[in-house]
């Protein structure tokens, strides 16, 4: 029944980052009347949505004062440079409806979002800027954790340069840069995406070290520099494409150089690591070929490519990450 009901308890915080409550609670604390006031919310409803938030662990309660936890505060309130609530943006205003069509996209194979309706998701994304901030902001938080680990786990003082192919709004390469002062780098990406990223560089005082390189990974060469960086770009593509994306990458690096791939990577004997396997569901739902793989598999495309050596990491949560050598 927990399971079964998960929704109930995903959409109560969905509708709360919707409407800002853990940003307009900041690092204070407000009665449930100002609370409800500040949010326009119908009082019918408010205190039990208030006090589910409690009991989910999302908020805190001291009589009828709410107030975040220390984790929502950090990661939940959008005026904190940690907030990481893009991801769960993307969740409620798309894959939250697309998914109640998971049993028709089992049974057909096909996508379950706008491509429905003969739409192309991508070149829509990125044509409206709104939506497509909205993409970009979900992109950092949900790697945000994986880059400051990466930051933490790779031996980047072997290596001088590096640039993130599919860099969104540059968090892992602000990450990279903030950790180790004598690296240089930057991002790939399609042209629009270039003025959000410089913007977010711009943010950290980073942009003497780090630039943005415009371009396709379709249609261009990438970038060259001692370490390429894919994450969550893999799992967007079929087999075919995956093999064609790291070819590209093996062929941008220098003798010695490596690639990172990180993703909710699928653990080998696929039984435990469940957001894995449903985020790879989850590409089923949004793209016509896309799917999420096992660290051995991608080994096994790496080598393919001519990667001479390949291992994985643990990051951080459900993520790890899959480094081939050149």
């Amino acid at each position: 029944m927990q399971l079964a009901l998960g929704f109930w308890g995903a959409k109560t915080l969905l509708s709360a980052i919707e409407l800002g409550v853990l940003t307009a609670l900041g690092s204070s604390a407000m009665s449930g009347d100002a609370l409800r006031s500040t949010l326009a919310l119908h009082p019918r409803g408010a205190t039990d949505f208030l006090d589910a938030l409690v009991s989910l662990g999302m908020l805190e309660r001291d009589g009828d004062s709410y107030s975040n936890t220390p984790d929502t505060g950090l990661f939940l309130d959008k005026a904190r440079p940690t907030y990481a609530g893009g991801m769960l943006e993307m969740a409620n205003a798309r894959l939250y409806p697309f998914w109640g069509a998971l049993t028709e996209a089992l049974k057909t194979g096909e996508p379950q979002n706008e491509v429905k309706r003969g739409i192309d998701t991508f070149a829509e994304r990125y044509a409206d800027p709104v939506r497509l901030r909205q993409f970009l902001s979900a992109m950092t938080g949900i790697s945000l954790g994986a880059a400051r680990a990466m930051a933490a786990k790779f031996p980047w003082h072997d290596y001088r340069t590096f640039c993130d192919v599919g860099c969104a709004q540059g968090g892992t390469p602000v990450q990279l840069a903030l950790a180790h002062s004598h690296l240089r780098g930057g991002g790939f990406d399609l042209p629009r995406v270039g003025p959000v990223f410089e913007e977010c560089v711009a943010a950290a005082r980073l942009s003497a070290r780090l630039k943005f390189h415009a371009g396709s990974f379709f249609e261009d060469a990438m970038p060259s520099a001692d370490v390429l960086i894919m994450g969550h770009i893999l799992h967007d593509w079929d087999l075919e494409t995956k093999r064609m994306l790291l070819k590209k990458a093996y062929q941008a690096l220098p003798e010695g150089g490596s690639l990172i791939v990180y993703e909710a990577l699928i653990d080998d004997d696929r039984r435990s690591n469940a957001f894995g396997l449903l985020m790879s569901l989850n590409m089923l739902v949004e793209t016509r070929g896309g799917f999420d793989s096992t660290g051995a598999g991608c080994q096994g495309w790496m080598r393919e490519a001519g990667f001479r050596q390949t291992r994985v990491e643990h990051l951080v949560g459900p993520g790890s990450m899959v480094i081939g050598v050149k």
